[in-house]
């Protein structure tokens, strides 16, 4: 019989838009992307996840069903991607599944007695139903530490990215953006990682509510409107931004009913509102890497990279930095988060820290996940 050589990684962002999956080998002591596939959700599903994010009737019912649901989308994904690479179940070491984010509490407030972090895509189903072992629930043991169990991936990065001669970022826009900052060789400063605030779920929430449409394609209707400053200062004005690291946001935090608040007293069009939000998007991922650095190789990933308007005004914001997309260091876009989660599983094997305190809070560096069998 061969032996299972690729982890296989697994991620459902906060843009609720599709499944992404990497499979990976790390037999050369570095991640190399063997092939990615990506399964989009359909409206059905899209809205059965973005439902869940704030409270609302029957959710226990609601939420659990989803999370079976998911494990059968995420194990026919996973299938589609094995027939495609000619692969069977015995050719995978484990499935490292993040699964769907629906809450992420990770504050202690009048509102919430605990933090939590829920993420959704039943582990054990989709062991049973691949076959494969599956490590998941990577976030929780971080939040039992005391962390925000997030974000997750500046670990993974730097596993990545060995030091170079320059400071350097990695910043995801998803539906929320975070950044990790990995410093320059010898240096004394620590790697950090945050949640900067929105990426592309407000953009796209807007988008769909003023439009139909599921995004803002290349942000040609966000250029066409007009920034509103005096918006946008009120934006950034809000307790998250001004929030020292480590912090962790989700949309149920950054949702229209918290833009209503400050569009409630304006006449703004919602032209000029989605060119506002790019710019909010922009503005506060750039304040965050300035506040840490004043010259650095800044390198952007996720699907805001997509969004030209957006692209336009970070280079403006960041004129002093390098800033190039992450294709220009010969990585994968669409695989690089879902890379990670693979990462993490094996890390989980190889009992390698997956978090780092510094980053997420936590009292100390742990290995991270649990691990179910089919």
């Amino acid at each position: 019989m061969t032996k299972a050589t690729f982890y296989i990684g697994l991620m459902s962002g906060t843009s609720a838009d599709g499944i992404d999956l990497a499979l990976v080998d790390f037999t050369s002591g570095s991640a190399e992307l063997v092939a990615s596939y990506y399964q989009a959700y359909d409206n059905v599903t899209r809205q059965k996840i973005t439902e869940l994010y704030l409270p609302n009737h029957n959710e226990i019912d609601r939420a659990f069903s989803l999370d079976i649901t998911l494990a059968y989308q995420f194990s026919e994904a996973i299938n589609a991607l094995l027939d495609k690479e000619n692969l069977v179940a015995a050719d995978i070491i484990a499935i490292g599944n993040h699964g769907q984010t629906i809450r992420h509490r990770p504050t202690q407030s009048s509102a919430i007695e605990a933090p939590f972090t829920l993420q959704i895509g039943c582990n054990q189903t989709l062991a049973v139903l691949t076959g494969i072992r599956v490590i998941g629930d990577f976030r929780t043991k971080d939040i039992a530490l005391g962390g925000q169990g997030a974000p997750l991936v500046p670990a993974f990065h730097q596993f990545l990215l060995p030091a170079t001669e320059k400071e350097t970022f990695l910043v995801n826009i998803g539906g929320i953006a975070n950044i990790t900052f990995l410093p320059k060789k010898n240096s004394s400063k620590s790697v950090l990682g945050f949640d900067t605030g929105p990426g592309n779920a407000l953009l796209d929430a807007w988008c769909f509510e003023h439009s139909g449409k599921r995004f803002d394609n290349n942000g040609d209707w966000g250029r066409s409107g007009t920034i509103n400053q005096t918006l946008l200062v009120q934006l950034l004005n809000d307790d998250y931004f001004l929030l020292s690291a480590p912090k962790s946001t989700g949309r149920e935090y950054f949702t229209l009913q918290w833009l209503a608040r400050f569009l409630a007293p304006l006449q703004i069009s919602a032209v000029d509102v989605q060119a506002t939000l790019t710019a909010l998007t922009a503005c506060s991922i750039a304040a965050d890497i300035k506040k840490t650095s004043n010259s650095a190789d800044v390198y952007l990933c996720g699907g805001g990279i997509d969004n030209n308007f957006f692209y336009k005004l970070i280079k403006q914001e960041l004129n002093n930095f390098n800033v190039n997309k992450i294709h220009s260091l010969k990585l994968n876009n669409n695989a690089l988060e879902a890379m990670a989660f693979a990462w993490l599983a094996f890390a989980y094997d190889k009992k390698i820290y997956g978090n780092i305190p510094a980053v997420t809070g936590a009292r100390k560096s742990t290995v991270l996940g649990c691990e179910f069998f089919a």
